[in-house]
């Protein structure tokens, strides 16, 4: 979307502040130490190095460098980026946190620690190795990288908490969605970029029973080989485990009932007791065996083993030339896509809505083009209208089995200035951050009068967004 006056400022740096929070996560790995936000003393004296002081957390200004260059080093650009207002967002986050603090608005140990733990999880299946992780974040040990990983969490998921709490309840109606639309001069209103309604078939085919059995029984044969002979699940799933999350980790990962694993996985996982394995048991990954190592309170230490079922070569050829007919059937006119996706589709998701896909940051049907998955881009940026592409294989990143499908371009829509009955779920989202904005700038206003803030001599002449100097 462009945009080019001040009723789409506020947009702007919503947008601008969700990626600092994005980014923050990985940023704040690379920090050491010594630079991290620290617990106001008792005696509130001056600290060389502090840059500001909200409530019960300090900024240094080495936190203000290294968030800088761990910026530049994720590759964000830093052209409209400055210290002062880095600083400020580096103080709006303390300040929630420390609010949340004062509201009760806890987070447990036990979701801090299973947070970190994921994140553990990620870097080593990004580099290989735990010891690896630990050299790059120049770590000496596991416990002190958790540590440090504990603060960084504990202090974004309090800040993440009280702003859903600020915002939880705002809702817009119609008629404050038209308001909003219509108080924008028509010269200034925003410009939507080219957008695509997008449907398709799809076809899942089926492993044959007796594969299903054959990983069955060999999850059981493991399962027993641990039980009886003492083995190493470690070893067995590193060895035999298709899931490349954990393979290279033994299988091994922490998780809450929070945590997102499909519902089967933590309904098995959350009924077993520490030092029991799993019978196998389905998802839509595969067949999977699970063993507790270590139970702490609402948080499991697990590994697993997944095991997918193989699909023969005529399988997945019959797929595709299912679809071909189906393809072939639509062009002669037997039927229409829609009818084609009701009548023969395997996703249910999409199968109702005549094929129609979602797209998944607003569940609108439309995509806009400068912001489509490359994937999804790459199989119909050859379509004409109307045209039905030839059957198409996609793999599953996860280790599941690959699916075909036919798609077709259902509308198009070019680039165009806002259209309230076009584009009112457009409109309404716009609305509906304006409305939020204006509560967090309200809230963040009466709550800068009533905390303790200090802000060293040095950052006073920023020109923050907010009052932080209480001038």
């Amino acid at each position: 979307m462009k945009t080019k006056n001040r009723y789409f400022t506020l947009l702007t740096l919503i947008g601008f502040f969700g990626m600092l929070n994005a980014q923050t996560d990985d940023m704040a790995l690379a920090s050491e130490k010594d630079t991290t936000e620290t617990t106001v003393p008792t005696k509130r004296v001056k600290l060389d190095g502090i840059s500001a002081v909200i409530g019960d957390y300090v900024i240094l200004e080495s936190d203000i460098d290294k968030t800088l260059i761990d910026l530049k080093s994720q590759g964000a650009s830093t052209q409209d980026i400055t210290r002062c207002g880095l600083l400020g967002k580096l103080m709006e986050d303390r300040l929630y946190a420390h609010q949340a603090v004062q509201d009760s608005l806890l987070v447990s140990d036990d979701q801090v620690n299973g947070q970190s733990d994921r994140q553990i999880q990620q870097l080593v299946s990004q580099v290989g190795s735990l010891e690896k992780v630990l050299k790059f974040y120049k770590k000496p040990d596991i416990e002190s990288f958790r540590t440090e990983l504990f603060e960084i969490n504990k202090l974004r998921m309090l800040s993440e908490k009280m702003q859903n709490k600020i915002v939880e309840e705002i809702e817009v109606t119609p008629e404050e969605v038209r308001q909003f639309f219509n108080k924008i001069p028509e010269d200034e209103r925003p410009v939507f970029g080219a957008e695509l309604e997008i449907a398709q078939i799809v076809k899942q085919p089926e492993p044959p029973e007796e594969e299903k059995q054959k990983v069955i029984n060999r999850l059981k044969e493991i399962r027993q080989d641990v039980l009886e002979n003492d083995a190493s699940f470690n070893v067995k799933a590193i060895l035999y485990s298709k899931d490349p999350g954990s393979k290279s980790n033994g299988g091994f990962y922490s998780m809450t009932r929070e945590t997102p694993f499909v519902k089967e996985f933590k309904d098995v996982a959350f009924s077993l007791q520490e030092g029991e394995i799993s019978e196998p048991f389905e998802t839509i990954f595969g067949y999977h065996i699970i063993y507790i190592e270590k139970i702490r309170g609402q948080e499991l230490d697990l590994r697993h083993i997944l095991m997918i079922p193989e699909i023969p070569q005529k399988v997945l050829d019959n797929a595709a030339k299912e679809l071909d007919t189906i393809r072939q059937h639509i062009i002669d006119g037997k039927y229409d896509f829609a009818e084609g996706a009701l009548n023969f589709s395997d996703e249910k998701e999409t199968k109702f809505d005549g094929g129609l896909l979602r797209n998944p940051i607003n569940f609108d049907s439309r995509f806009e083009l400068t912001k489509m998955d490359p994937t999804l881009y790459n199989q119909v940026r050859n379509l004409k209208d109307g045209e039905i592409s030839r059957p198409l294989r996609e793999d599953d990143p996860r280790g599941g089995p690959p699916k075909f499908k036919i798609m077709q371009i259902s509308n198009r829509y070019d680039e165009h200035k806002a259209d309230f009955a076009k584009d009112y779920l457009k409109i309404q989202e716009l609305a509906l951050r304006e409305k939020q904005f204006k509560a967090i700038k309200k809230w963040m206003d009466e709550h800068i009068e009533d905390t303790y803030i200090h802000v060293n001599d040095d950052n006073k002449g920023c020109d923050f967004a907010n009052n932080w100097v209480k001038e």
